[in-house]
């Protein structure tokens, strides 16, 4: 099956895609401030680029696209192009998970979370994050 969309179509939408500030990164950054929760550093230079760290605890944070990340419960195969994009984002969760016990391995304390997490709980999400700062203490 070939692509539904001009190749500068394509490339147009791909461009659009976020890395950094997210929609749902953005939720949960609000929701940390609101419960008091300050301190943490964006985009903090570490492996994996975590969307938010807090350095004197020790903690970092993920938030994951369901697509980009195969989450177990949203993601779905692509129609176009697939041999592609699954050898893409298998290895985006093999590096995931070398990444989670490199920054496990140098005392980081990491957390993920799905996209749909957010969008379905974000209170639930922040929640956690809190459990796990108290625990840091």
């Amino acid at each position: 099956m070939s692509d539904v969309h001009t190749p500068k179509q394509r490339h147009y939408n791909m461009s659009r895609i976020r890395g950094k500030n997210t929609k749902p990164e953005m939720i949960i950054r609000r929701l940390l401030c609101k419960e008091g929760l300050r301190g943490y550093r964006i985009h903090y230079t570490l492996p994996g680029k975590p969307d938010i760290v807090y350095i004197k605890k020790r903690v970092v944070i993920f938030i994951d696209g369901c697509f980009w990340h195969k989450c177990p419960e949203c993601f779905s195969i692509p129609k176009t192009n697939t041999d592609f994009w699954l050898e893409k984002i298998n290895k985006n969760v093999l590096r995931d998970k070398e990444i989670n016990k490199k920054l496990s391995d140098d005392g980081w304390t990491v957390l993920r979370f799905w996209e749909h997490e957010v969008k379905k709980d974000p209170e639930g999400v922040v929640r956690k994050i809190k459990e796990i700062l108290e625990i840091s203490d």
